[in-house]
Parts: C-alpha cells; structure tokens; sequence
C-alpha cells in the first residue's frame, strides 16, 4: 500500500502535500473524516491510539484529539484544530496546533491543513497538504515522521474503509426466544464479552471501544432490538431484551462478561440478575439512576407520553422529550441539537426511546434504589467519568452499597460521552480489571 502514496514538496510555498486514492465513494471518505466515531479508528500512525474530545465540523468549530501510543511508552500528542473551511464534500480547512494535556497551545506549532477529496475512476483522492510557518518547520516536522505518520493513516484507512462501506466487519444473527433477530459483529480473541448499547444508539456507538476491547476479548457488539439490523417484535418488554443477551450468550458458548452504558448498564444489570451464572462479570457505565435531589426525576409519564409522541409520528418530538426529560438538557439547546445530523439518527432510533424507559422504571424518581430488586453476586466493576453530573456518581456509590461484589472505579478527565470520545480509555480500565480478577 506504500507504494501508492505519493509526496510533494514546495519549499517556496513551505508547503507539504500527501495523497492516496483510496476505494470509496467521496463521501463516505468524507464522513471518515468528519465523524468522531470514524476518525478516531485510523487516525494517526499504526500503533497509535487517537481519541476524540471534541469534534465540531463547522467554520470557527474545534478539533481536540490526542494521540497515544499503543506501547508502554506513555508517550502522547495532543492536538487542537479550528475549522476555517468545511466544504461537503469536497474541501477541509484547519488551523491545527500542539498543545500540552490541558490544552494550552505550545508556542510556533500552528500549521494549516487543507484537505481535499477528488472523485477518480477508483474512488477518491485524498489529499493533505499541511502549510508550515517556515521552511525549517517543514524541514523539522518531516524529521519528526510525518510523512510516514500520514501514510500510516492513509494505509489504516484503507483498511477501514472496508467498514465504512459495510464490507470489513460482517453482521451476523441469532434468533432470539420471541423470533426476533438480533444482528451483531463480532471479533478477537479471548473470553466473551457483550457491550449493550445505551438509549438513542446502536452498535456504531461503540465500534471504537470493540475495537480496543478485542486485543483482549472477543467482542460481540450487537443492535439492540428495534435498531439498526435487528428486527422488532411487539409488544415491547424488557424480559425480551434480556431473552436477546441470553441468546448472545449462547452464541458466545455458554458465558459471557457484559458492559452495559447509560441505560444500557441498567439492561446489562437486568440480565444479569436473571439469567444468573451465564454472566461472568458486569461492567457498568454511568447507569443513570436518579435517587436524590442532584437533578429533577423523570416524570411518571414519561413512558406514556413517549409512546404518544411516536403514536403520532412526532419523532422529531419524542427525541427533543427525550433530551428534556431524560438527560436534563436545558430547552434552550434543543433548537441547536436539532440542526446537528446525529439528530436525524436519533429520530430513527426514536420508538425505541421508551423501552430504555421501561428498563429505568421508577429508577428516576429520585427515590433510593429498591434494595432486593438485583439478585447478583458476581464481579461488577461501576465506572464513572470525573467530569460526569453528580447524579452519575451518586448512583455509581449507592448501587456499590447493594450488590456484593462491586467496586466503583473514576476515569480521570471524561465524562458521560466516554464509550465514544474516549475508547481507548475507557477499554484500558475494563481490561486491566479483566486481569486482575482473571
């Protein structure tokens, strides 16, 4: 794939420029490179590991991202880009800086990088031509491997591109107890492990963190039912969705870890109450219980009231309800999420909202956890980010209280969007816990 690269050097211009032309479409290529959940699977040299902060593709939005290498090295980069241009799908724009891990920008390191995406008889052009201060800056940033930094990333995507066209990691099914059909991807090496989406997602959500996951387990990342490939089967009960990790389980032979996020833990919790010793450990996420006065409960109709939204075909609505009610978002930014495209994604997965409402149930009340409601004994491991709402750790410190073998565990610097900002991390903690109790 090397060979295929191609460099170009205009001193006068203190410019740089390195192309490929990689298999797909421009504008797959182009939401490889504008979505936090592509990007960050190839961005950078091999064995390296990006992580995404912030991802806002708009002109005067920002970039922030860290690359770290995979070695114990513990060396790491971190970044800070401003869009000036966003062409879709045709030209990027950025002003790109170093900065140390608090983001304060490291002196005469800004650099321009425009990239441009040509359509060719085999796909696209990709090309990134980086402007530089001075001709010793250029000079130094190709000492430095950037060159082959961006080959790495051209040959990484290419790879990944096999995905972004539906091609690298093939869907596969299992029938669930209802008829329903569950669809999943599945990869690695090592013991099982299932990760459970939260509300408003599907198994995209966490491509990253499989991809971490399966340098140590064998990852089945799956879409909940009513999402994504999965079928539906009315009506809706949380027994079924717990009959669909059952049969994940099966799949898997017999026994598997899960991780569950947001709601999701609160599914994985579930299930593993009721489907007993074919759980090995849980590994829970900021499951989002509401049990004191940190934030205003969810209201007792808020399942009904969701349903009636979705009755009449106001998924747009149900969403924004969603969002209000469920997350505590200020009104105010409804109107500006609404612009963003992730809201069209949301609007699809929309019906789906209230059965993430029904695994809550009165969770939300701002009441205490019913003590006996979980019958489980094994290992569960209750993450939080250190920047999470109070709420999330003061569930996280009370469902430690109730079941027997938990323990609570903070990730330094995150904060509720950890399963698709921050991967890297969070898949460092869950293996490291994974050794430990091996």
């Amino acid at each position: 794939m090397r060979r295929k690269t191609k460099i170009h050097r205009d001193h006068e211009r203190r410019e740089l420029t390195v192309e490929r032309i990689v298999a797909i479409p421009p504008g797959l290529a182009w939401e490889g490179w504008t979505k936090p959940e592509h990007i960050a699977r190839w961005w950078g040299p091999k064995r390296w590991t990006a992580t995404v902060y912030e991802m806002d593709v708009k002109p005067g939005g920002v970039w922030r991202y860290s690359l770290r290498a995979d070695d114990n090295s513990g060396e790491e980069a971190f970044c800070h880009a401003v869009y000036q241009e966003v062409s879709e799908p045709s030209r990027l724009v950025y002003m790109d800086t170093f900065t140390d891990k608090d983001w304060n920008i490291v002196e005469n390191s800004e650099m321009s990088t425009t990239v441009l995406f040509e359509e060719v008889a085999k796909g696209t052009k990709l090309s990134i031509v980086t402007r530089f201060a001075t001709v010793e800056e250029l000079e130094n940033a190709e000492a430095m491997g950037m060159i082959e930094g961006f080959a790495d990333a051209f040959d990484r995507l290419e790879l990944y591109s096999e995905s972004l066209r539906g091609g690298n990691l093939t869907m596969e099914t299992v029938i669930s107890k209802d008829g329903t059909k569950i669809a999943y991807e599945r990869q690695g090496n090592g013991p099982a492990i299932i990760l459970v989406a939260s509300a408003a997602a599907d198994h995209h959500d966490a491509a990253q963190l499989a991809d971490q996951l399966a340098n140590h387990f064998t990852v089945y990342n799956y879409d909940r039912r009513g999402r994504g490939q999965s079928s539906d089967t009315h009506p809706y009960s949380v027994k079924r969705e717990v009959e669909d990790i059952e049969a994940l389980i099966q799949t898997a032979g017999g026994n598997a870890c899960l991780f569950g996020s947001s709601s999701g833990a609160v599914l994985a919790l579930e299930a593993a109450s009721r489907l007993g010793e074919q759980v090995a450990r849980l590994y829970l996420y900021e499951p989002p219980f509401i049990i004191n006065d940190s934030r205003k409960p969810v209201p007792a109709e808020y399942v009904e009231h969701l349903n009636s939204l979705i009755e009449a075909d106001r998924r747009s609505d149900a969403v924004a309800y969603y969002m209000l009610e469920a997350l505590g978002i200020p009104e105010e930014y409804i109107s500006y999420m609404k612009a963003d495209p992730s809201w069209n994604s949301m609007e699809a997965l929309a019906h789906t909202l209230a059965y993430d409402g029904m695994i809550m149930g009165d969770t939300q009340s701002g009441k205490p956890l019913p003590v006996n409601r979980w019958n489980v004994s094994i290992p569960a491991i209750i993450i939080t980010g250190e920047n999470s709402e109070p709420l999330f750790h003061d569930a996280a410190k009370e469902l430690a209280g109730i079941l027997p073998a938990a323990e609570t565990f903070t990730l330094i610097g995150q904060d509720h969007s950890a399963v698709v900002m921050a991967p890297n991390v969070l898949a460092e903690v869950i293996i490291a816990k994974a050794l430990e109790q091996a």
